[in-house]
């Protein structure tokens, strides 16, 4: 969750380096945390209207981005730069890409949460992912294409560049309708997911699995200690780089992707006739259905085992060894969960 506070702060940084400079970034980035609890607080139908509104906003400047480059190409055919510059770095360029495209495309399973809600879900829910991976695919593809028909070289492209690609194309008004929609993207999403994460320690807490605390909501129906919790804990790793953050993303969801995939099978042969709103075709379907995400999350820890957090710890153990504290701290709760039934 600390990776879109970080993107809202790269971006204002492309507009004025000043506002990021030194200890103000930081400031920023905490910022955020406590505008999007304060806008949680307000309730789930508050923070879903207003994301409509800012998903349009977002995609407005790469819709203009996209028909001014290839405009550009189709009236002045400049020099078509298709590929990266040959670097000595290419094979760390192209893992870091893998593992960004990887997080860019995580969190369909976010939509099984409301499967019972879904009608005819069966048939709805395969439509709808279809449509919007595709749609995601556009997205991203359509605005490279545009930079690449427009002459625009990749050579130098990092994170956040998509503003000078946008002055380069529509000058001060692209660049900042850009950056404006990089603002937008770093804020809408964490405040959305912040939505649903928050959900999950009232569910457990309900369950007795967490403190009963984490479970009392507001008179909006938001689980308001959890909303805080959450965002403390969020707060906390707010200065963690841009690209580890990606890569401890990638370890701990795929973990917990890994899980689902394994409880997917599990269940199908513990309880075969359990209801089920929406089910993935057979068992050997099932089966089959972890082995690509599982081959990728493979990578994504092989491709971290060399970065470092804080000049001693890698990626990889740190992930790890916080995704070991669930265990524990299951272990711990549902042992006093049962003393307190008995």
């Amino acid at each position: 969750m600390a990776l879109y506070p970080s993107i809202f702060a790269l971006y204002l940084g492309q507009f004025n380096p000043a506002l990021t400079a030194g200890g103000r970034e930081y400031t920023l980035k905490l910022a955020v945390v406590v505008v999007c609890c304060i806008w949680n607080l307000r309730g789930a139908t508050r923070v879903g209207n207003d994301s409509v509104g800012l998903f349009v906003i977002l995609l407005l400047p790469f819709a203009v981005f996209t028909a001014l480059g290839i405009g550009r190409g189709l009236l002045t055919h400049p020099a078509v730069h298709w590929g990266p510059p040959v670097a000595a770095g290419a094979h760390t360029a192209l893992s870091t890409a893998i593992l960004v495209a990887m997080w860019n495309y995580m969190g369909w399973d976010n939509a099984s949460t409301v499967a019972t809600e879904v009608e005819n879900p069966q048939r709805n829910y395969p439509r709808a992912m279809i449509g919007a991976a595709i749609l995601t695919s556009f997205t991203y593809i359509l605005p490279l294409i545009a930079m690449a028909l427009a002459g625009l070289s990749p050579a130098g492209f990092t994170t956040g560049s998509w503003t000078t690609a946008g002055q380069a194309l529509g000058g001060r008004f692209l660049f900042l309708a850009v950056v404006t929609g990089g603002v937008i993207c770093g804020v809408g999403m964490f405040n959305a997911l912040m939505l649903s994460y928050t959900r999950l320690p009232a569910a457990m807490a309900n369950d007795g699995l967490l403190p009963r605390v984490l479970a009392r909501h507001n008179s909006r129906g938001v689980p308001w200690v959890s909303v805080l919790v959450c965002g403390v804990g969020w707060a906390l790793a707010l200065n963690l780089p841009f690209e580890r953050l990606i890569s401890i993303d990638l370890i701990l969801y795929g973990s917990s992707l890994l899980l689902e995939f394994a409880a997917l099978v599990v269940l199908r042969v513990r309880e075969p006739d359990l209801p089920r709103p929406f089910r993935a075709g057979n068992f050997p379907f099932a089966c089959l259905l972890g082995v690509g995400p599982a081959a990728l999350i493979a990578y994504a820890l092989y491709a971290s085992r060399g970065e470092i957090i804080g000049g001693s710890m890698s990626s990889l153990l740190f992930a790890l060894a916080v995704a070991l504290l669930g265990p524990v701290l299951y272990s711990i709760f549902v042992v006093s969960f049962r003393r307190t039934r008995t």
